[in-house]
């Protein structure tokens, strides 16, 4: 009887086991396998079943076994260090870059199916690494083709460094094969130096451009330039006589006239 007792209790159990769904036997103490088993072993002691622990258990289980399976990191995505992000729209590059400080920014234009963006990546995750005072940004040329556009990006991979005051300190585009391109421009301005005045980020230009692009959701208002008068040409003490065009040199051979009527 006892052992009948048991080796339906290990059926039931284990077969609550396998499918969490069906129908859980009840091991509390009022249970007729709990009584059958305490009848015939007085010194076995039976957990009373809590069915809200078990179903919390598996739900945990659950959620870790999804988060070890997970959706496989895309390759530009892989290997990132502290100081590397994508950016995901026009105003947040513009805002990383004036909120840069005097650092050094590099901003790395690449696209999913660019093979030669895949194969430079772990170059330029390890030369984070190596320069943790540089911030890296990210652009995605397929999500961000307008953007890309207005900045005046026609060639992948590719990269713009600015900091500071300065502004864009130089761009170009480089592969595995010109990696030391890279390398170089880190060097010469990653040193520490403070630059005088605001922060510039993007240029005027790009700024403008960026604002008339109906596609992205950004807007910008052009800052006055001041417009340098012309100076009036000094009229000559004989009217009959050629006026000189102010921007004509003394020697330069051409002969710049306008009526002097």
């Amino acid at each position: 009887m006892a052992e009948a007792a048991i080796s339906r209790t290990n059926l039931i159990f284990r077969g609550a086991c396998v499918n969490q769904h069906k129908h859980v036997v009840d091991y509390s103490v009022s249970s007729p396998v709990s009584f059958g088993l305490r009848k015939s072993f007085p010194s076995l002691k039976v957990k009373p079943f809590n069915q809200f622990q078990s179903s919390r258990s598996s739900s945990s289980i659950t959620a870790q076994t999804a988060l070890r399976i997970g959706t496989p990191q895309r390759w530009w995505e892989k290997g990132l260090k502290e100081n590397m992000r994508e950016i995901s729209s026009a105003q947040e590059l513009v805002d990383s870059l004036t909120n840069a400080g005097d650092k050094l920014v590099v901003v790395d234009f690449f696209s999913p199916g660019c093979g030669g963006c895949k194969a430079l990546h772990p170059k330029i995750c390890q030369l984070a690494e190596q320069n943790p005072d540089v911030q890296f940004l990210q652009v995605n040329y397929e999500e961000h083709k307008s953007m890309c556009y207005s900045l005046g990006v026609h060639v992948l991979p590719f990269f713009r460094f600015y900091r500071g005051a300065h502004g864009r300190v130089c761009s170009f585009s480089c592969t595995n094969a010109t990696i030391k391109k890279f390398r170089d421009a880190l060097a010469k301005h990653t040193p520490d130096r403070c630059s005088l005045g605001p922060t510039k980020g993007l240029e005027e230009k790009e700024l403008v451009a960026l604002a008339a692009n109906k596609e992205l959701n950004f807007s910008y208002t052009p800052k006055d330039v001041p417009v340098e008068e012309e100076e009036a040409p000094v009229p000559a003490s004989n009217p009959g006589l050629p006026v000189a065009h102010p921007s004509m040199k003394a020697n330069d051979g051409k002969t710049l006239v306008s009526s002097g009527r």
